[in-house]
């Protein structure tokens, strides 16, 4: 096991410019600015011009995770505006079936204005396909971070998808200081989203068009996708000075077996198309690590927890480890399976599974620039340098970075 070596988050930090935040994005979603870094150099592109830039042999994984329209304004009969913030489904607790509940379900929640709603419920009339729904949303028990809060609706015969598609707003960033505006709803997606979840999107992906994605096709590049819900916690700044000390959060990720399947045949010249990405893709090779060393049997659900790793044998493959993971699914009947993670990847991290990674320019001091710092070492600070130099266009709406690490 490593020595657990102290993470000074000020050494990864940055003077952020604020007219360098992207309050919008643009109006082409591939005119945004690529900066190529290849061992140790640096060069400026248009993204339209990555399919040229990604080394021969190479394949993309994307997060197909959809993000919801996961913010409800609520008003008092006093007139108090309650905003309620739904992270992650509590029962069903499955996404999937919580999506699909007809009159009732319950949601773990941010809830504005807590202390104006001690008791009763509140409620809002929603327009789905011209027809009248009465949403109800009633204050649960308090949970560490957050409260529990239950939804029903009249009439019943519309899915929770529908609901909250039609009575909530886009969760855009909070750092963005703005309301989210309709243009939101289309241009905080990925065009490739499917598996409704995420409060936050995978930025890295905004930047494809429909188009890009057919000329990867024309030339060859395989793409593959996975899904990780992102949560809010991914705008949880670090508050400790030692990295080590923040508390990760933990998100859920569904990965299919003819993923692993394709994986396995083909271990090498994978690109990650952004941190979730990454952390999903590295935390399975953890998994099947876990398996193998037999600390624990498995199920249809797996848990990850922070620092698992470091306890974890350090010299077993990838192409074990996956092979691992499709007899796991194999064993257990399994076409796809779901696990969460909470692995937090920091400097001094050795990446298992990816030999690129494509991702936008993030917050000074977040765990998402503590894992850029991770793949490509001290040379962050010469990205970020030459980004900023070079006016590039910051954070979720910003333009992006395509990385390719000098040989380990």
């Amino acid at each position: 096991m490593p020595d657990r070596v102290h993470i000074h988050v000020d050494d990864y930090r940055y003077p952020l410019i604020h007219s360098s935040i992207a309050s919008h994005p643009l109006p082409e979603r591939d005119r945004s600015r690529l900066l190529f870094y290849k061992r140790g150099f640096i060069h400026h592109h248009i993204f339209r011009e990555l399919p040229g830039l990604i080394p021969e042999g190479s394949w993309l994984v994307f997060n197909n995770t959809r993000v919801i329209q996961a913010r409800l304004v609520f008003r008092k009969s006093s007139g108090a505006r309650i905003e309620v913030f739904c992270l992650e489904p509590v029962s069903p607790a499955e996404y999937q079936q919580s999506f699909e509940s007809a009159g009732n379900c319950t949601w773990k929640c941010l809830v504005g204005n807590a202390k104006k709603w001690k008791r009763g419920p509140v409620s809002m009339d929603v327009i789905i396909g011209g027809s009248h729904v009465r949403l109800t949303a009633t204050l649960g028990r308090r949970l560490t971070d957050g409260f529990e809060v239950g939804f029903s609706w009249d009439p019943e015969n519309y899915a929770f998808s529908e609901i909250i598609e039609s009575a909530g707003t886009t969760p855009i960033p909070p750092y963005l200081n703005r309301d989210a505006e309709a243009s939101d709803r289309e241009r905080y997606q990925t065009v490739y989203n499917r598996d409704p979840g995420s409060v936050a999107a995978p930025t890295a992906g905004l930047h494809f068009t429909r188009e890009m994605l057919d000329r990867l096709h024309t030339l060859g590049i395989p793409v593959r996708e996975l899904t990780l819900h992102v949560s809010a916690g991914t705008f949880v700044p670090i508050k400790h000075a030692d990295a080590r000390q923040h508390s990760m959060h933990e998100e859920t990720v569904l990965v299919t077996r003819r993923f692993l399947e394709y994986w396995s045949s083909k271990p090498s010249g994978l690109i990650a198309v952004g941190t979730t990405t990454t952390r999903s893709l590295e935390t399975l090779y953890w998994l099947g690590v876990r398996l193998l060393a037999n600390r624990a049997s498995g199920s249809g659900h797996m848990e990850f927890r922070q620092w698992e790793n470091e306890a974890l044998p350090a010299d077993i493959s990838l192409q074990e480890s996956l092979e691992c993971l499709i007899g796991f699914c194999d064993r257990n009947q399994l076409e796809q399976f779901h696990f969460s993670t909470g692995l937090m990847i920091v400097p001094g991290y050795r990446f298992r599974t990816i030999e690129g990674l494509l991702t936008n320019f993030h917050l000074p001091g977040s765990t998402l620039l503590l894992l850029v710092a991770a793949f490509i070492g001290d040379d962050w600070k010469k990205v970020y340098d030459s980004a900023q130099e070079n006016h590039y266009r910051f954070l979720s709406y910003g333009d992006t970075s395509l990385l390719l690490p000098r040989k380990q």
